[in-house]
C-alpha cells in the first residue's frame, strides 16, 4: 500500500478536487498546493506531476497551474471506458486478491456505509477513493488500471458537482455489492455488481 509523501500530497490535492474546494478553471500556484496539501515542495511537485498526467491540472506556460475544466461530453466519454474495463478488474479482484486487500475491502465498505448513516458525502469519496485504490492492487494487469485511474477521479469530480444524498445512498449500495463480491471471491457476481454500478452511475 503506498504511503509516500508524495501519494499522501496527491490524496490531498485529488481530494480536493475532486470535491471542487479546488473549482474547474481555477488558477493556482505552486505555493498555494503546498499550503493545501500539508506537505513540501518536492512531495507536491510529484503530485502536480501525477495530476496533470491524469488530466485534472493543466501546467500552462506563462500562466501557472490551472484546474481542469469540466467539459460537457466528460462524462460520456468517462463512463464509456469505465463500463468496457472495470467489470474485468473487478472479476480479476475476486480471483486473486489476498487476504489483506479483501480485509481492506471491508474495512472500506463499513465507511461506506457509515457515510450513507451520516449523510456524509465527502466521507464516501474518500472512501471510493481508498475503493479504487484496494482494486488497483488487486488486479493483476495493470494496464487496465492505468486507464482506469484517471477515469476514475474524473468520474468522481464529475459525479460529485451534482451529488445528492440520495443517489449517495443508492451508489453505496451498489458499491458495496461489488466489494462483498470481490471479498467473497465471485468474479462472475463482481463482473456482475460493477456492471450494475456503472450502469447507474452512467445515467444520474
Amino acid at each position: 500500500m503506498q504511503t509516500s509523501q508524495s501519494h499522501l500530497a496527491y490524496l490531498a490535492l485529488e481530494h480536493l478536487i475532486v470535491t471542487l474546494a479546488l473549482k474547474p478553471g481555477a488558477l493556482v500556484t505552486e505555493k498555494q498546493l503546498i499550503d493545501m496539501a500539508g506537505h513540501g515542495r518536492t512531495p507536491v511537485r510529484e503530485a502536480i506531476q501525477k495530476l496533470a498526467w491524469q488530466g485534472l491540472i493543466l501546467v500552462k506556460a506563462r500562466v501557472g497551474l490551472q484546474v481542469a475544466e469540466i467539459a460537457p461530453e466528460d462524462h460520456g466519454n468517462v463512463m464509456q471506458v469505465r463500463r468496457e474495463l472495470e467489470p474485468i478488474a473487478a472479476g480479476l479482484a475476486a480471483e486473486r486478491a489476498t487476504d489483506e486487500q479483501r480485509a481492506r475491502l471491508i474495512e472500506c465498505a463499513r465507511a461506506m456505509e457509515e457515510c450513507a448513516v451520516t449523510g456524509d458525502l465527502a466521507g464516501f469519496f474518500s472512501a471510493d477513493k481508498s475503493f479504487d485504490e484496494i482494486l488497483e492492487d488487486a488486479c493483476p494487469n495493470g494496464f487496465i488500471m492505468a486507464a482506469l485511474g484517471p477515469v476514475q477521479t474524473h468520474a468522481r469530480r464529475l459525479w460529485y458537482s451534482t451529488a445528492s444524498p440520495e443517489r449517495m445512498d443508492r451508489s453505496i449500495s451498489l458499491h458495496v455489492a461489488v466489494i462483498r463480491a470481490i471479498h467473497a471471491g465471485k468474479p462472475d457476481e463482481a463482473r456482475a455488481a460493477m456492471t450494475a454500478l456503472i450502469d447507474y452511475l452512467a445515467h444520474i
